[in-house]
């Protein structure tokens, strides 16, 4: 009886062995992020910068691009990682994304030009003076930065972590196999350094993952964690749009607009006009000819 009892337990062993050695070990958490804060402000934690007041020219010529990552620097220590589970936001899902970006400012008239930035054109920390290079090159006035952050916890500790963000920190508690995304979209005027807004995006996925088909469930929210993050992000990136133009013209002490030949701020609202005037000639020229 011993013998069958140790037999038993060797069985045991070995099955939940295998089982662990196909799904992958999954203690920790798994993180995957860049940073806006690192690449603008590299040499310090707590950035202080005083911007210029920006000369905005419009129609604006914007720029988008991801923030690059570190190279292993402040992200990833430390972190017990999920194995056979590969990064999801690839390059082509972070081109379509951007994509999605451009539609949405190309829907505003002071926007004329909007080009998508190869990652290769950034630099890890590259700071304001990578920017510089790029707004030679590309002739680009403003630029919208995308930085991501997602983290996957996969144990009972270390269930919690902090957002880095360009307006400040936030701590977002976690538990086993959740999945904490955040997408970030902040708009800068690259020759006066100033940030003109932000629109940040985050979801949460509360995981239910049995250790057989871990890797795929966490596979699957991560996925669908950057598609609501994105998702929200848009919507935000669309109320900051939508608003920004009369911020400018209510804060005339902190933006300057300069108007590029032959444009008069024309868009919507000029064609809208146009037909009521349009309208109203039409309408008194009719009374004119029954007098």
């Amino acid at each position: 009886m011993k013998r069958t009892s140790a037999t038993r337990s060797l069985f045991v062993f070995v099955a939940l062995f295998t089982v662990v050695s196909i799904t992958g070990c999954a203690t920790g958490q798994t993180r995957h992020a860049t940073s806006t804060v690192d690449f603008l402000y590299p040499n310090t934690k707590d950035p202080i910068v005083t911007p210029a007041v920006p000369v905005l020219t419009l129609p604006m010529r914007v720029g988008i691009a991801f923030v690059p990552g570190d190279g292993g620097g402040n992200y990833g220590r430390g972190l017990m990682t999920v194995r056979g589970q590969s990064f999801i936001l690839t390059e082509k899902k972070k081109t379509d994304l951007m994509q999605e970006v451009a539609k949405h400012f190309k829907k505003y008239p002071y926007v004329k030009d909007i080009e998508i930035i190869p990652s290769a054109y950034l630099t890890p920390r590259g700071s304001f003076t990578n920017l510089d290079q790029i707004r030679t090159m590309y002739g680009v006035d403003v630029i919208v930065l995308l930085s991501y952050d997602q983290v996957q916890f996969t144990d009972e500790g270390m269930l919690s972590l902090t957002y880095w963000t360009i307006v400040g920190a936030y701590v977002v508690p976690g538990e086993k196999n959740d999945t904490h995304t955040m997408l970030d979209a902040v708009v800068y005027d690259i020759k006066s350094r100033k940030m003109l807004f932000r629109a940040p995006g985050t979801n949460h996925i509360k995981g239910k993952a049995t250790l057989v088909n871990l890797s795929e469930e966490l596979r699957a929210n991560s996925e669908a964690g950057f598609n609501g993050a994105a998702k929200e992000m848009i919507t935000n990136l669309d109320q900051q749009l939508a608003s920004f133009k009369e911020k400018v013209k209510e804060r005339p002490a902190e933006y300057k607009v300069v108007h590029s030949p032959g444009y008069s701020g024309g868009g919507s609202f000029d064609l809208i006009t146009l037909a009521m005037l349009v309208g109203l000639g039409g309408y008194f020229l009719w009374m004119r000819r029954r007098a």
